[in-house]
């Protein structure tokens, strides 16, 4: 179900504004006259992390870059799916060392890790996007994200001269159910949570029954209540989910008396 993914400010044309995208924009207003500022974006999947990015970015006419990653299986290690992505970043600039890359980065206003890197598969149906090969690896993945953080550690001083939005995820399927680890496992995802805070800016895109609501009317003028409530019951508050279901499929009455409810873990769905 991807018929309502956004990947670019052009797929965006229907939006709500919501309080989390307000929050999102009150942190990208700055970036034009400062530097050094790292914001995750963090959600449930389904909740448009990319869509609510991607609006702001435009709103605020924010001049951004944004690398691609493709890549062919899901076996590769950490180390290798780093190193093609900087090498990746190098080709495009045509330069050689990182900190030749920095420099040109903060030119930008930001440079934005995002869907492009994540959910490349999308635009080339031939390879597949990190966010897949995370899901495949699962806790195996968990060393990339140890090269993350020390790479952080070791290039803060060249990150003072650059700014850095990243759609934030650590995403997983139980029994065809997909989870966030950051924000689906209430006290373990509060103290992954409160962490990232300790060294970045964190914004989580989350939404009200009420938000849900009009998103989906936004898409879908004429359906009634009832059905919103129907797959609000079964996906919780995730539009894009909704979205796509209402694309692809039409709900019987005895559906709508008898909802199957939101698959969650510990916590009901944002």
């Amino acid at each position: 179900m991807e018929n309502h993914k956004v990947i670019s400010s052009k797929d965006n044309d229907d939006f709500v504004v919501t309080d989390s995208f307000l929050k999102l924009c009150a942190k990208f207003k700055k970036l034009k006259r400062s530097r050094g500022r790292i914001i995750l974006v963090t959600g449930s999947p389904g909740t448009g992390k990319s869509s609510n990015i991607y609006k702001a970015l435009k709103e605020l006419n924010l001049n951004y870059y944004e690398p691609v990653l493709f890549l062919d299986n899901t076996k590769k290690s950490s180390l290798v799916i780093f190193k093609e992505l900087m090498g990746g970043i190098k080709k495009d600039f045509r330069v050689k060392t990182k900190e030749e890359m920095v420099n040109k980065f903060s030119k930008y206003d930001a440079v934005l890790i995002a869907d492009k890197i994540m959910d490349s598969e999308s635009l080339n149906q031939k390879k597949i996007g990190l966010g897949e090969w995370i899901k495949n690896k699962g806790l195996k993945s968990i060393p990339f994200y140890f090269i993350l953080f020390f790479e952080y550690v070791i290039n803060k001083i060249n990150l003072n001269k650059m700014n850095l939005i990243v759609h934030t995820t650590w995403t997983f399927e139980v029994k065809g159910v997909k989870y966030d680890l950051i924000t689906d496992f209430s006290v373990l995802s509060k103290i992954i949570s409160l962490i990232l805070k300790i060294f970045f800016e964190v914004v989580e895109i989350s939404y009200s029954e009420s938000d849900t609501v009009k998103i989906v009317k936004n898409h879908f003028r004429d359906i009634d209540d009832e059905k919103i409530q129907y797959y609000i019951k079964k996906y919780g508050n995730k539009p894009r989910y909704i979205l796509d279901d209402l694309e692809n499929k039409t709900v019987s009455r005895k559906d709508l008396k008898n909802p199957e409810p939101a698959k969650t873990i510990s916590k009901s769905g944002k």
